[in-house]
């Protein structure tokens, strides 16, 4: 049985709601609150957590729940509560899922998995008793060693939601890894891939034939020395330590779907007047013909795009750096995370972004110098790589082989461009020529690059340029 389980529901959660659901182990199962309030917990005898459920979150964004749980909630907006069983006690489990049964049906909605919330009958719990702190402290970590926090994820999508950043920075914050293990039927969302890309942080799978493996190297893996680690090879050697790669990482297939990737940095002067956000909404009506859909500090996004709270949030944090989701229409995959940081230079903006196409759907790539002038004449900005790849429509990362993706262009300020000592930005080794943009006097330049999916070839190119650009 899954670890979490979430209710989904047209009213909000009211306080006789929620407590008819913390009921749900009896009246003598002990409550207890972290996270400031945020998180209550239903605890056993000795005040170790069971279950911890968050506060409900208000979801004003369609597709969200269709998106990282396959699910179909109540109409817009609605509420969706989430609780965490501790793993490996079948009554925690249990009893996760009735407080979600209960909470469903006294708020109006329906819980996920509906396998894990069928009953409202209290859940005896006499007797159990689950690991000791400080593992059993963090809800999402599942087990806790000198190297690394290990989470245990059974949801169709590991989304980043509070409970895995809050993890993330708890590991960052005791100087380890975080190694999140799924079954083989699970992807990732982008927003998390990334995240687990720094060892010994890694995204480990459950697999049939080969045990476990890593979901984004296919490398197999084997519990040692306190975490999950490559398992060396039989003809493996000091100088060669090479790895066996999982055959199930192997085996793929080819959708006809692509992926338009872009990754784009802008710089803003720190005033009143600053509006974060409307780079992204500039490329994204450019390349979509509409605006973002929502956006939040977690997934799910929950919020309807608004430049202007973005804004007023990252203000809130600075000068700590702020981390957003934003995310597209249905009908228009998309999502772009956003890295808001105050730097020597002004309030910067890190930006990647995605939108993913059916076989019969070509990317906007006629598009893109248009867009990417609207960015650098407009937005500040610094520099923009644009790729393609043959990857999935609905932007889920399979663990599965997936081909890096081609450059189709990288875009350098219009600052950058006039800080170059004589015609460097203006002449490179390229068969095609830059292309300027913006006023002649102060241009930025498009350098266009082959951009072919099936032709690695094009980052050779981008190579070329970037030792070119650097004067090397």
């Amino acid at each position: 049985m899954t670890k979490d389980v979430i209710a989904l529901t047209q009213r909000m959660p009211d306080p006789s709601a929620m407590l008819a659901g913390l009921l749900s182990g009896g009246p003598d199962k002990l409550v207890d609150t972290t996270g400031e309030g945020a998180v209550v917990r239903l605890c056993d005898e000795e005040g170790r957590p069971l279950v911890s459920v968050e506060a409900p979150l208000l979801v004003q964004v369609a597709g969200e729940a269709e998106r990282l749980l396959g699910a179909t909630p109540p109409p817009l907006p609605y509420w969706w509560t989430e609780a965490r069983a501790t793993t490996g006690v079948e009554e925690a489990e249990r009893l996760a899922g009735t407080f979600a049964a209960r909470l469903a049906a006294l708020a109006d909605g329906s819980a996920w998995p509906p396998e894990a919330a069928q009953s409202l009958a209290v859940v005896k719990t006499g007797g159990v008793s689950v690991a000791p702190t400080p593992a059993a402290a963090q809800p999402t970590v599942d087990v806790l060693t000198d190297k690394v926090a290990v989470v245990i994820q059974d949801r169709p999508v590991v989304a980043m939601t509070a409970w895995l950043q809050d993890a993330f920075q708890s590991a960052a914050g005791a100087e380890l890894g975080l190694q999140v293990v799924t079954p083989a039927g699970t992807t990732l969302s982008p927003a998390v891939r990334a995240s687990l890309s720094n060892w010994p942080s890694r995204w480990v799978v459950r697999d049939e034939r080969d045990g476990y493996y890593d979901g984004q190297s296919g490398a197999v893996l084997r519990w040692q020395d306190g975490m999950f680690q490559p398992v060396a090879a039989a003809d493996a050697t000091a100088d060669d330590p090479r790895t066996p790669v999982a055959a199930s990482y192997q085996e793929v297939t080819d959708t006809g779907e692509q992926q338009l990737a872009i990754t784009f940095r802008t710089v803003h002067p720190a005033d009143e007047r600053l509006v974060l956000g409307g780079a992204l909404e500039s490329i994204w009506r450019e390349l979509t013909g509409e605006p973002p859909a929502g956006w939040g500090t977690a997934e799910p996004a929950n919020l309807p795009w608004s430049p202007r709270q973005m804004t007023d949030l990252a203000h809130e944090r600075a000068p700590e750096p702020t981390w957003f989701v934003v995310v597209g229409s249905p009908d228009r995959p998309g999502l772009a995370t956003v890295r808001v940081s105050r730097t020597k230079a002004g309030v910067e903006e890190y930006v990647t972004l995605m939108f993913g196409y059916r076989p019969d759907e070509k990317p906007p790539v006629d598009s893109l110098p248009r867009a990417a002038e609207l960015l650098a004449t407009r937005h500040r900005l610094l520099s923009m790589l644009v790729q393609i790849r043959k990857a999935r429509r609905d932007l889920a990362v399979p663990p599965r082989f997936e081909g890096p993706g081609v450059p189709l262009a990288f875009v350098l300020g219009a600052d950058e461009v006039r800080q170059m000592p004589g015609d460097r930005a203006r002449k490179t080794p390229l068969s095609k020529p830059p292309v300027p943009l913006g006023p002649k006097t102060h241009p930025a330049m498009y350098y266009p690059l082959p951009g072919d999916p099936l032709d690695l070839s094009g980052w050779q190119d981008f190579e070329r340029l970037m030792r070119h650009l650097k004067g090397e």
